[in-house]
């Protein structure tokens, strides 16, 4: 975890969706999963996790949304993609509750990995930058299984939900009809992703916002240069503050997130 990933077992293919192109690496067979990146990209952690849902039986679609791909989350080139993503008009990080244009895109990359890999629907993991995406994914409908991992955007307004209230609406009524819920993950100390944005989407959403809030004490101390220096409090659930070992609570984290895609998808054997 402290050198580069070359992404090798993965198939790097240019996508273009809605005129935008985008690298998407794609690993598996199976149901798609949309492995969605936190800041400040596809980490060794992140492709980590990646292949934990390839493993397990899915067709992992991963975009390059920002940074370097498969680079060691570094605390100076962290800062830098940091800042440009921040005043980046793609993300809209400072704005309240409004929708991203990056949703577009990811909405039909859900669309097409359907169209390419079948089976009752996909899922889609957001973390961090992306993590409230997931949720805004449900607009598509072939989009199932939700997973939210310390959503923070938008940074400047720790009660926002970073979703028009209408899109929220919009999701409650979906999740109420096809009795289908959104599993959310945060440290209780993360100074990204506050208590506040998790009452809010529960608030918009009710109790098919299923929330899950774990101790400080359960994440990783030993973590890149970039959660040590700039994020510098527990955040990343299932990627940099994860402990792989027997009995910890963010192993516990990505093994209920995969039962929860095996439920909701399926999986190949």
């Amino acid at each position: 975890m402290d050198v580069d990933d070359p992404l090798e077992d993965f198939e790097r293919r240019p996508v273009t969706l809605n005129d935008v192109e985008k690298a998407v690496y794609v690993a598996g067979h199976g149901p798609a999963v949309i492995v969605m990146t936190e800041m400040p990209g596809i980490s060794p952690q992140v492709a980590r996790f990646a292949r934990w849902v390839r493993e397990a039986g899915f067709t992992v679609y991963m975009p390059s949304l920002f940074g370097r791909d498969g680079a060691v989350p570094g605390a100076e080139e962290g800062a830098v993609v940091f800042r440009r993503a921040c005043i980046s008009a793609e993300f809209r990080s400072l704005g309240q509750d409004r929708q991203s244009p990056a949703m577009q895109w990811l909405r039909a990359l859900a669309r097409l990995a359907h169209e390419e890999c079948g089976g009752p629907g996909v899922g889609a993991i957001g973390m961090c930058f992306t993590g409230n995406f997931a949720l805004s994914m449900m607009l598509e409908p072939v989009l199932r299984a939700p997973v939210v991992c310390q959503p923070s955007l938008p940074l400047e307004q720790p009660e926002s939900t970073g979703m028009e209230p209408e899109e929220l609406a919009a999701v409650r009524e979906r999740l109420e009809r096809e009795d289908l819920t959104v599993m959310a993950y945060r440290f209780e100390g993360d100074r990204f992703c506050r208590a506040q944005r998790f009452a809010a989407f529960a608030e918009a959403l009710g109790p098919r916002f299923v929330m899950r809030v774990l101790p400080d004490s359960a994440a990783n101390p030993e973590v890149p240069p970039f959660f040590e220096k700039i994020v510098a409090s527990p955040h990343s659930v299932v990627t940099a503050h994860l402990i792989d070992k027997a009995g910890q609570p963010t192993l516990a984290a990505r093994d209920e997130i995969l039962g929860f895609f095996r439920q909701r998808l399926g999986a190949q054997a």
